[in-house]
């Protein structure tokens, strides 16, 4: 006999009601006959908003993305905008990616939207998630929305919804749009289409996000030199074929090399085991082409095209992948170069990055008189800050996960803008008869070299989800005193919004939003996060060390020390 939990089993019942098709009453029950463990996984929570919207395996329940999880988010929604905004048109725009079932799940949004009364602006074809940013603000909507998934593995979807300023949702007003999505019924969901408020947009969008990205990426680079640079590119079967090509183009990148077997938006993704251009295995093809054709940086893009994967020639030569940290200093060094060359940095500008990323930030600002904000993981943090302090000019900011923000006119992560900016400043060194690599390492020279390394632990399912959540009682519990024989000096928990100094034996309020974060600080000025994922069943440590580097030629020797140390406090956290 099969048993099946009551909690599940009256979710379960609701769906084999006249509000639910037919063909979803039979999938129920064949689950019910033959895959109850199935059931239990799709029925026994509802999908939650995360770091990066609600993201989830498709299929039938709950837990995962259906029309009528998608439908439901999207009735709570209308309801709450139609409150928001009562004697306006309200008006959304809609877009979404390569993945299966996005285009169809783009029209069920879009119909409820509609059968509410809101006007919809629905690209007609897979977008990148940076230019339904920028297009729900030159388009004056009220909301947008993204169905994508980024880069989870192909059983993935997801729903990204962003506000006025183009950035995503931030609390309080995501609570309260959750309140209004949990007090439906899927019997109140209006699914019928009003086919006159859809209007389908696209390359009058296109044009007018490509302009907007080589003004807000482009820095004075030479003719010449834009065309002595030898690009590899990969969208790795993603939407950023829809726009990075055409923007180097226009921008006079003419030597562009595309990996044509990733060329192909494709939600299988074929050629690779992930499409996330954090893992080296992504970039492997494009690497292989760029040692074909000589060249000098690889990009690669996931899927929604709002992260990028960079390739550079070490000193050796050898062509090795920046992480998010090295890049984003990089864009963000350059980026200042620029403000402070054309005279603009008054002391109101900022730049901003993420808790979880290199300290190294906050030495660039010091350097550049500029201020550096921190906020939680996640760019609507870094858009909300735009938002707060109007008065004050953002330069740019990123975080640690291949993500690059360049000014504010996308409030997201922008992979379209920032390959144009990495192929800029790839440009500009080359033309000095310098290369990215030996740039960065100028870096490190000047301001100190930091070190940073990420390592993910997957745990899929239930059982997964409990014991990330037990990795992270128990640290509490048990905070570290020492990590590789250096004292411990400062904890952060972001969960209960303190920071300890354990040499005082202090403690202040942290004055951002709770999350579920714990940083440790150390004497030698090592620095350690644990995080739980926001959107994938994994829990992230994140190690930071440093150093002084006295010049180039000792750059090999002083970064194996620092991966020594790294080695070390990973073997002495048993990781």
């Amino acid at each position: 006999m099969i048993y099946i939990k009551p909690e599940i089993l009256e979710r379960v019942n609701s769906w084999l009601t006249p509000a639910f098709d037919n063909d979803t009453q039979e999938e129920i029950k064949h689950m019910i006959a033959s895959d109850p463990k199935g059931l239990e996984e799709s029925f026994y929570k509802d999908l939650e908003f995360g770091t990066g919207g609600m993201r989830g395996i498709m299929g039938l329940g709950t837990n995962r993305i259906n029309k009528y999880t998608l439908g439901k988010n999207t009735q709570g929604l209308s309801n709450y905008l139609k409150e928001s905004f009562p004697n306006e048109q309200v008006k959304v725009a809609i877009a979404y990616d390569c993945r299966h079932n996005s285009n169809t799940f783009g029209k069920v949004v879009a119909d409820v939207f509609s059968a509410n009364g809101i006007q919809v602006y629905l690209f007609e074809d897979l977008r990148p998630t940076p230019e339904l940013s920028f297009a729900l603000k030159y388009l004056d909507c009220h909301c947008g929305i993204v169905l994508t998934a980024s880069h989870n593995p192909p059983e993935y979807n997801g729903y990204k919804v962003y506000w006025q300023d183009g950035g995503q949702l931030v609390p309080p007003q995501d609570g309260e749009i959750i309140s209004e999505i949990n007090k439906l019924d899927y019997s109140e969901i209006k699914f019928e289409s009003n086919s006159n408020l859809i209007q389908y947009i696209g390359k009058d969008i296109d044009d007018v996000f490509i302009d907007a990205s080589i003004k807000n990426g482009s820095f004075d680079t030479s003719s010449e030199a834009k065309q002595n640079l030898n690009i590899v590119f990969t969208s790795l079967h993603g939407t950023s074929i829809m726009s990075i090509p055409e923007t180097l183009q226009r921008a006079g990148y003419t030597n562009v090399n595309i990996v044509n077997e990733q060329k192909v938006p494709n939600g299988d993704f074929p050629t690779v085991v992930s499409p996330n251009p954090e893992e080296p295995e992504a970039l492997k093809m494009a690497m292989k082409l760029a040692e074909k054709v000589d060249g000098d940086i690889v990009i690669g893009t996931d899927p929604d095209c709002d992260r990028l994967g960079v390739v550079v020639r070490n000193l050796e030569n050898e062509l090795v992948i920046l992480n998010g940290n090295q890049t984003m200093l990089l864009m963000t060094d350059f980026l200042l170069k620029q403000w402070k060359n054309t005279g603009r940095i008054s002391g109101n500008q900022f730049i901003a990055s993420t808790i979880v990323s290199t300290p190294m930030m906050s030495v660039l600002a010091n350097a550049y008189n500029v201020e550096y904000k921190i906020g939680l993981t996640g760019f609507k943090w870094i858009a909300k800050m735009i938002k707060d302090f109007p008065e004050q000019d953002f330069i740019g900011g990123g975080e640690e996960s291949f993500g690059f923000m360049v000014g504010d006119f996308v409030r997201d992560k922008d992979a379209v803008t920032s390959t144009l900016l990495a192929c800029e400043i790839a440009a500009q060194a080359k033309a000095e008869g310098k290369s990215l690599y030996e740039k960065l390492i100028d870096l490190y020279v000047t301001h100190g070299f930091f070190k940073e390394r990420l390592i993910s632990l997957t745990k899929k399912g239930i059982e997964g989800a409990e014991e990330i959540k037990q990795m992270m009682v128990d640290a509490r519990k048990n905070p570290l005193e020492e990590v590789n024989g250096s004292k411990v000096v400062r904890i952060e928990d972001y969960q209960l919004s303190i920071a300890k100094d354990m040499v005082k034996g202090t403690e202040e309020q942290i004055d951002i939003p709770k999350s579920n974060v714990l940083i440790y600080y150390t004497e030698d000025g090592s620095k350690i996060a644990l995080r739980p994922s926001g959107t994938e069943p994994k829990i992230k440590f994140y190690i930071s060390v440093n150093t002084k580097l006295d010049n180039m030629s000792a750059f090999i020797e002083t970064e194996q020390l620092l991966e020594n140390r790294i080695d070390n406090i990973l073997k002495d956290m048993n990781l």
